[in-house]
Order: structure tokens, then sequence, then C-alpha cells
């Protein structure tokens, strides 16, 4: 497992994160974040706030204490301790059990995210409204951002396939996913996001047109194919899968004769994003 050790800002305050590449997870440091959000004056404050945090909340049953993670980080003294950690899921889950003025905002964005999914729920249409405000924010083109929900749209089509077809959401998924990309890509999911030096980024928000068109090629490929084919069990999924794939990768070796020009770039969105013309994601 390769990790990533760095200190990172919370709310203009270090905090002590780790990166767990193999799977794809950040951890941070829980004493750092109780610091910051109960303004403790030093260590062994932040310290015994959490053991007493963490008592209450094992006695309550709260599961996410007991799911936490201890890793080696840089202490004050400059050497590498044991230390709790938390992922982002659990970071926040604890958030709400801190009684900060510090940690309000959080609690307050908290509640709002989940008052519009249970909105988005009764009205998915409110999903695909909320995604096109987010991207317009970060820059993208209208034209990119109408691609990538269209993308939104055929990989839904070919999940509720997959379903269909017996196969279990998340590792099968995964699997079947990468069997699709390496097919037309040449790369696997994680080599893909590594090749573009992506962490927990969105791969297809960093995609280039081209690359959207084409991963959307085989998705809507695979799931054709399976309807006419009826697989059966993850083996011959995995089969179809790659046949999806295979014909976009068609596409892209043609495309790429053509122009000269290989599909698959390093680019991440901040590159992509980075146009004299304000445009958004190049073609």
């Amino acid at each position: 497992m390769s990790k990533e050790n760095k200190i990172q800002l919370f709310q203009k305050q270090s905090v002590r994160t780790y990166w767990d590449e193999e799977k794809e997870l950040w951890y941070f440091s829980l004493i750092d974040v109780i610091a910051i959000l109960t303004e403790q004056k030093d260590y062994q404050g932040a310290r015994n706030y959490w053991k007493v945090l963490k008592h209450r909340l094992v006695k309550e049953g709260n599961e996410t204490v007991t799911n936490c993670n201890r890793l080696k980080m840089l202490a004050q003294d400059g050497k590498m301790r044991m230390t709790d950690v938390a992922d982002t899921e659990q970071l926040l889950r604890l958030i709400q059990s801190i009684p900060s003025p510090k940690a309000e905002p959080f609690k307050l964005w908290l509640a709002k995210v989940g008052y519009e999914r249970i909105e988005e729920t009764e009205d998915p249409e409110l999903a695909f409204d909320r995604a096109m405000e987010t991207y317009l924010k970060k820059g993208y083109s209208k034209e990119w951002i109408n691609q990538r929900l269209k993308s939104i749209e055929v990989r839904k089509e070919l999940t509720d396939e997959w379903q269909e077809r017996g196969m279990k959401q998340g590792l099968e998924y995964a699997i079947l996913t990468n069997e699709l990309t390496k097919a037309w890509a040449g790369k696997n999911v994680k080599e893909y996001k590594k090749h573009k030096g992506l962490k927990k980024e969105n791969l297809r928000d960093n995609m280039s047109n081209l690359e959207l068109v084409l991963n959307m090629l085989a998705e809507a490929s695979t799931t054709e194919i399976s309807k006419e084919k009826r697989p059966k069990g993850l083996e011959e999924n995995k089969d179809i899968a790659r046949k999806g794939g295979n014909a976009a990768k068609k596409a892209r070796l043609e495309i790429e004769k053509q122009t000269g020009k290989p599909i698959v770039t390093a680019k991440k969105a901040n590159r992509l994003l980075d146009k004299p013309n304000n445009k958004g994601i190049e073609e």
C-alpha cells in the first residue's frame, strides 16, 4: 500500500492527512481537527477532549468510533507516532457530536445536503439541475456539461442492465467498469486516474469531450450487447464489457489515426478548463 502524508489546511489551520492509494481515501488526524473545532490551546487538551468524546460515543454504540483507524503520523517531536484518524465520512459524522460554534457550519451544511437528497428522491430532475449549477460554478462550458449529464444517463442505463443480469453494486460494478475502460482506453480506472494525476477526483469530470464520448460509446455498446446476449455470472458479463469497450476502441484508434493525436489525455480538469476563450473542456 503506497501512502502520502501531507499537512492540509482546515479553517486556515493545519491538519495531518494520509492518502491511501489502494482504498482511494484521505484520512485526517482526529486530534488536529478536534483541536481546531474546540479551540484547544495545546495538543494534550485536544487529546483529552477526544478521549472523553470517544468514551461517550462508544457507550452510545456509535460505530463510527469503533471503525476509526490508527496510523503513524509525524508528531510535534518530529517522530512518527500512532494516532487516531478518520476518513471523510467518519469525520463528518464525528463533527456532528462536537458542540462547538466552529462545527456549526458543517452541521448546517450536512443538514442542507440531507434535505436536498430527500428532495432529489422525490424529484430526480432536481439532481440534474444542481449538477448543472455545480459544474457551471467550476468553470465548465455548457456544451461540456450537457455531454457530462448525458454520460450520467448512459451510465445509469448500463448499471440498470448490470442489475438486471444479477451483478452486485460495488465490487462487481467496479470490476466490470475496469474491463470496459481497459478495453477502450488501454488503461483500467486506477491506471487512468494515475495517468491524469487524480486521487479522489471523479475520472469523468476530468475527461475531454472526446474521452467522454468514447466512454459513453463503450458503456452504451455494452448495454446493448448485454440486452441481446443476456449474460449470466460475472465472467460472462466481463466478456460483454470487453466487447462494448472494444467497439469504442475501434473508434478511438480511427480518430487518432486521422488526427495524429492521442485521445486519452493526461490533463486534469484544471488544465482542460485553462483556455483563453474560457470555453471549458477542450475538444
